[in-house]
């Protein structure tokens, strides 16, 4: 019994650390069904009731660039007034192109560095929502990875009649390979 306990001991001692490769295929899904969920759009402002107001992403393609995670999506938005029934004012639809640097942050992957531009198209508009969602996604983008490892892990879903319990979870080490976004997990 005492051999059994050092080997488990040992055991869990080398499995602390782990790397976890998300497919750029699989964040695509992820993508899709947690944040992509308005018909396959992600209202940025607006909805879709609001025909003369609003900025959606949709059609997420996901890959890796340089060491950087990069998203290219469709956007379509349009800022405009309600003149008698007709919109008066700006509106546009091009391909955008996010860059970031993944890192882990309290708990969740957050983005630094994030840079957004339109593939092969500028203007007024263009630039003035590729800087508001540059900002934005920098803000406000996480996604509660400690969260979700803890749900999965404790979770009753595949309960093998003993408590099982996350400590000490951290991911010191987040890096975007030619296939897949990659981290280091220690708990």
């Amino acid at each position: 019994m005492k051999r059994l306990v050092l080997l488990l001991l040992a055991l869990s001692r080398c499995a602390a650390a782990v790397e976890l490769r998300i497919q750029f295929g699989a964040l695509e899904r992820m993508l899709a069904e947690q944040v992509f969920t308005q018909e396959g759009r992600r209202y940025v402002r607006g909805g879709k009731t609001n025909k003369c107001n609003f900025a959606y992403l949709e059609k997420p393609r996901v890959s890796g660039e340089g060491g950087r995670l990069r998203m290219k999506a469709r956007f379509t938005g349009r800022s405009a007034l309600n003149v008698v029934g007709q919109c008066v004012g700006l509106g546009d639809a091009f391909d955008m192109v996010i860059t970031a640097v993944p890192v882990y942050r309290n708990g969740a992957i957050a983005l630094q560095e994030v840079k957004v531009t339109s593939e092969g198209r500028s203007g007024y508009y263009i630039r003035r929502v590729s800087e508001a969602m540059q900002a934005s996604l920098a803000r406000d983008f996480h996604y509660a990875l400690e969260a979700e490892a803890r749900k999965m892990l404790e979770g009753a879903g595949a309960s093998p009649g003993y408590k099982r319990e996350v400590r000490g979870f951290l991911a010191p080490d987040v890096r975007v390979a030619s296939d897949a976004l990659v981290l280091r997990v220690d708990f």
